[in-house]
Formats: structure tokens, sequence, C-alpha cells
């Protein structure tokens, strides 16, 4: 059938169904690419997050470790205060004279489960 301007009104038809049909097409071919790829994608992810949990480095658990460390602190002070009876008054001085040490000595081991 031929419509009034001359244009052949079923082959429109055909075309516009052949264009959405070919959109169809292509999306379920692009869906069954991404669902051949999802198992390397899937693991490319797990990966990514093993190497960043691995960085992070071990973990401490007292039910697993096996520490033997010591740790020394020496401190001395020294104090000393003076009052002087002067013509104007009392003046007091104090000097107050601090020195620490702290030493840690010994291992840790981390074990793991």
């Amino acid at each position: 059938m031929r419509g009034k301007d001359g244009a052949d009104t079923m082959l429109r038809g055909y075309k516009k169904g052949q264009t959405t049909l070919e959109y169809i097409v292509l999306i379920i071919i692009v869906l069954g690419a991404l669902l051949a790829i999802q198992h390397y994608l899937k693991r490319g992810l797990q990966g990514r997050w093993k190497s960043a949990l691995d960085d992070m480095g071990d973990q401490y658990d007292p039910r697993v470790a096996n520490s033997s460390v010591r740790y020394t602190l020496v401190h001395g002070t020294n104090t000393s205060i003076i009052t002087m009876n002067d013509a104007g008054g009392y003046w007091t001085q104090k000097t107050d004279e601090s020195v620490s040490t702290e030493r840690k000595q010994g291992t840790v081991e981390v074990g793991a489960y």
C-alpha cells in the first residue's frame, strides 16, 4: 500500500521493527559479554582485596602471640628549694631537674590460626 506521499507504509513498519530488533540484539550481545567476563572481574576484585589486606601485615592476637618483652623505666628527680629572708621580704627559688630513661627489650612473635 502506498500513502499520499508515495512512500511505502509497509516498508516503514518493517524498517521500524528491524531497528527495534537490532537494538534488542545489541543489548543481548552486551549483556552476554558482561556475563562472560563477570568471573574475571570478580577474581580481579578479590585479588585487589587480598593484596590490600596482605599489605596491612600481621594482626596482633594474644591467643597466638609469643611475647617476651621487658620494659624498664628509670626516672630520677632532683628538687631543691631555697628560701631567703631579705630586707624587702622573703623570696623562694625552686629548681627541678628530671632525668628519665625508657628501655624496651625483647621479642614479639605474631602467629596465625
